[in-house]
């Protein structure tokens, strides 16, 4: 992956931000509020514009009925997403060159807030894998934002889902609040665990950016 320019994103002076990252080139953020709008407002009906294309496009009634089957499955999983805590999702696109034919590596990154019971940073950190089960590759590690664990799952999906039979590798960083009540949880999923190295890679790189006080007004 190549590096690239920098770019400033509008959000970083939104005045209700609660953390701030730099997101690595190859991901796309996913905008859940304009996805997931409230019935009857502005956005339900810029959503509605914007989708309005695409059916008229269609070439049959079949293949309308199966585009908005698909953007209500898209919608579910976002709102469960969101409804668990997940304020960021992105998707990341990426080309595999290492060895054979170059093919595309899909992932989704995400960002999720958990209420913790109060404890110091660094022992919240350690709980948070260790209570859990199946959590591998175990790291703790001093950022700049303080103190965090990196760890793994894997999981296989379950039968009847649907899912493709492929595993899914979660890599995760949980990084406690200063306030020490709630952490952030930093999640890089794929089903391509044979890229472990270079996803948990990724995953170290967004973390090392993340600051839990706006950085503009640090440098002000």
């Amino acid at each position: 992956m190549k590096s690239g320019a920098i770019v400033i994103h509008e959000s970083v002076k939104d005045p209700y931000a609660e953390l701030w990252f730099a997101e690595p080139a190859g991901f796309t953020a996913l905008p859940l509020d304009a996805l997931l709008p409230e019935p009857g407002t502005a956005a339900a009906e810029g959503l509605r514009a914007a989708v309005a294309p695409l059916l008229e496009s269609a070439g049959s009634e079949i293949v309308r009925q199966e585009f908005i089957a698909q953007v209500a499955s898209g919608q579910q999983m976002l709102a469960a997403l969101r409804e668990f805590g997940t304020v960021h999702c992105s998707v990341g696109l990426h080309r595999d060159d290492i060895g054979g034919r170059p093919r595309p590596l899909l992932s989704l990154f995400s960002i999720t807030w958990r209420d913790t019971a109060a404890a110091p940073r660094a022992a919240t950190a350690a709980r948070a894998v260790t209570a859990a089960v199946g959590h591998s590759r175990i790291e703790y590690v001093d950022l700049p934002s303080g103190p965090a664990t990196l760890s793994e799952t894997t999981a296989d999906p379950t039968p009847g889902s649907g899912l493709p039979p492929l595993p899914l590798l979660q890599v995760h960083a949980h990084l406690p609040h200063p306030d020490c009540k709630r952490m952030a949880v930093f999640t890089l999923s794929t089903v391509v665990p044979a890229r472990r190295g270079e996803y948990r890679a990724i995953l170290r790189q967004v973390v090392e950016t993340v600051r839990f006080a706006d950085p503009l007004a640090a440098q002000a």
